[in-house]
């Protein structure tokens, strides 16, 4: 079994490290985020530059790139690294795989295919079965993906109103035993 952790940071690590323990016996994880670069913005950083005429654009180009790849590697691994660390506590090895995208839904459900994954682990930060609820990133995964998803709901802060993961401790048993 091939088994996606989608998560954008929110996700409790030790609760998904459980997750992959009863779902993955042989299999692998790949635990992924989806990353929006500011490719404007990071251009702009070397507009005070002096740039002569006969610059040459496909260096600046590839510098541009470079200067991406590395903003998706840093943000990227800030998300992913403790979720990737709950699971090397248990012995497990993950593969981080860090897409850039503007729709996180869709490049979810496009990492999903391209892996040949089985089971999609999200969290859902929505309360779910409300109308917001329906415009969310992972109701839109299972909406237009044929690979079975693994919610991980949050609760409701009552200071902000806003969701947090919470509620499953390191020992928490799906089956209730």
């Amino acid at each position: 079994m091939h088994v996606l952790v989608a998560t954008t940071g929110v996700l409790p690590p030790s609760a998904v490290a459980n997750f992959c323990d009863l779902l993955v016996d042989q299999g692998s994880i790949t635990v992924m985020t989806v990353i929006q670069v500011p490719r404007t913005f990071l251009a702009s950083l070397d507009d005070e530059e002096r740039r002569s005429l006969l610059d040459d654009d496909s260096r600046r180009d590839e510098q541009a790139e470079v200067k991406a790849a590395r903003y998706l590697e840093e943000r990227g691994r800030r998300i992913v690294d403790p979720l990737v660390s709950a699971l090397a506590a248990r012995s497990r090895t993950a593969t981080i795989r860090l897409v850039e995208g503007d729709d996180p839904a869709e490049a979810i459900i496009r990492t999903a295919h391209e892996l040949a994954i089985d089971t999609i682990i999200m969290g859902a930060t929505r309360r779910l079965f409300t109308e917001q609820a329906w415009t969310s990133i992972s109701v839109r995964v299972m909406e237009r993906c044929q690979v079975p998803l693994v919610l991980v709901p949050g609760t409701r802060t009552e200071d902000t109103g806003d969701f947090v993961l919470t509620g499953l401790e390191p020992n928490w048993d799906p089956a209730g035993g």
